[in-house]
This record gives structure tokens, sequence and C-alpha cells, in this order.
């Protein structure tokens, strides 16, 4: 662990979100970031297709943050230039996930330095389970709503936030602009890192959700606290479990993104390129 993120539980989130874009800023020679996209499994190629890259940074050397601990993850922060235009994307690869273990404030710290580098938009992505036996492997489907189930939050104290429309309606538009095929649906943040369990998978079901992972909704909600407007969108990698007949793996999830990444790469950076146009 860096020291930088070892100090990270003792300094106050937002403090140490404009300490890590004052890094950045530094590190990158670019002063506002429009836009940022968190990389999920599967999601990695998008990056090199956005435009022309401005800086890689070791992510560990960023304040708060740490290397990835999950394989299909990548361990850099990239200052993008937006082919046609002058604006600038901030490529998160190192996700912090709930169940390492290192709090949540750690999971909301990467949405959190976006904020705070100028970003007024994230775009979360993610590999995932589906609870809807349509929707296999290589199936993209763009977040409407999440319910979380991690019994956790990234905001402290009398913090209350309107979740109402917190995958935004509009950005969801623009994405269905790119590709009307796309259906939407509601993605149920578990704590992990054991897959859910037929039972639980049905509960998710019961409960309305039609996708299951271990990311996104904590993220979430933190970018929507920070004034972000928010676009999710999950690769089903696997049916969940009792959906489908076979046993569950990291490596199926790899290779889901491996078979899908050059579709879904294209897919995401045009989606950002109408983003940015429609501003």
């Amino acid at each position: 662990m860096s020291d930088s993120a070892a100090l990270a539980a003792d300094i106050d989130p937002l403090d140490l979100a404009a300490d890590a874009a004052r890094v950045v800023r530094e590190r990158t020679g670019v002063p506002t970031h429009e836009v940022a996209l968190v990389l999920g499994s599967g999601w990695s190629g998008a990056a090199d297709l956005l435009g022309e890259v401005v800086a890689t940074v070791p992510a560990h050397e960023v304040p708060g943050f740490r290397p990835p601990a999950v394989a299909g993850h990548v361990a850099t922060i990239r200052s993008i230039r937006l082919a046609g235009c002058q604006a600038h994307a901030l490529v998160l690869g190192a996700r912090t996930h709930y169940y390492e273990g290192h709090g949540v404030r750690a999971v909301a710290h990467a949405v959190r330095t976006a904020a705070a580098c100028g970003a007024r938009t994230v775009v979360l992505t993610n590999g995932c389970g589906s609870v809807n036996p349509a929707w296999g492997p290589g199936q993209v489907v763009l977040l409407r709503d999440h319910i979380n189930l991690t019994a956790a939050s990234p905001l402290e104290g009398a913090t209350f936030v309107d979740l109402t429309d917190l995958y935004s309606s509009r950005l969801r538009a623009i994405a269905h602009e790119v590709d009307p095929t796309l259906p939407e649906g509601v993605y149920a943040q578990f704590t992990g890192p054991h897959y859910e369990t037929p039972a639980e998978v049905r509960m998710a079901g019961i409960l309305g959700a039609d996708l299951v992972g271990m990311s996104t909704a904590l993220e979430a909600i933190a970018a929507r606290h920070a004034g972000m407007e928010v676009l999710g969108m999950s690769l089903v990698t696997n049916l969940a479990a009792g959906v489908g007949q076979s046993a569950l793996s990291h490596e199926e999830v790899l290779e889901a993104g491996r078979d899908n990444g050059e579709r879904i790469s294209k897919l995401l950076a045009a989606v950002v390129g109408r983003i940015i146009s429609s501003r």
C-alpha cells in the first residue's frame, strides 16, 4: 500500500479528492477534465479509441489511490484528449471495490477525484451477472436504477441526496442515439467477493434487479453527491447463479471481456463522443 493510501482514512474525503486532483493536474498538464470514465471488467479497450493519450499516471502515485486488486483492471489514470474536440476525458482504471476492505471512502475516491478535476459527467461501467435469462454474455445494458445491497453509503452524517434520477435519463437517451437496441435494467450491488447464491439471485430478482455485481452503486451515489451526471453501462459476462447451469468464475468474466472488448469499446467511445458533442 502506498503511504498516501495508508493515510487516506485520516483525511476528509473531499480534501483528499482535491489533493488527488491537484496531482492529476500537475502530472497531466490538463487543468480540467470534462468527462470521467471508470472502466470495469471488459471495458478497458475503450480508452484507446477515445482520442490522444496526453498522459498516463500510475494510480498509486496519486493520493488516496491503490493499485487495483482485480485481474482485468488497469492500474493507471489516463488523460485523453477526445477526438475532434479540445475536451479531455479522465480514464480511471484503478477501481477500488468494497470487498477489498478499505472502506467506502476508498470506493468513492475515484469519482470524487474526477469531480474535483472538473468532470461534470461520469460513465460507470462494469461486468455483471444477468438475472434475466434473455440477456446472455456479451449483452450491454444501460442502467436506469440500482439496488444497494451493501448496507453502506459513501455519504456521511446528515447528507441527504435525491437519487430519483441518479442514472441520467438524458445520457441514456444519448446512448440510445448510438444504439437504439440497448436495453435498460436495474443493477443490484452485493458486497462480494464471493458470487451470489441462487437464493440471493432470486431475492434480487424479486426486489426488481435485472443484473447483479459488486461495484457501481456506491460510486454512483458519491458522483451524484458531487454534482455529476451519471451514465451506467453493464456488460453481461455470465448468467447469475441459478439462472444458468455453469459454475461461476472470474475467468468467465475475463473471457466475456476478451470476446466482446472490441465491440463494446467502440460503443462506449461513440457514446462518449456523442455526450461531449451534446454539451
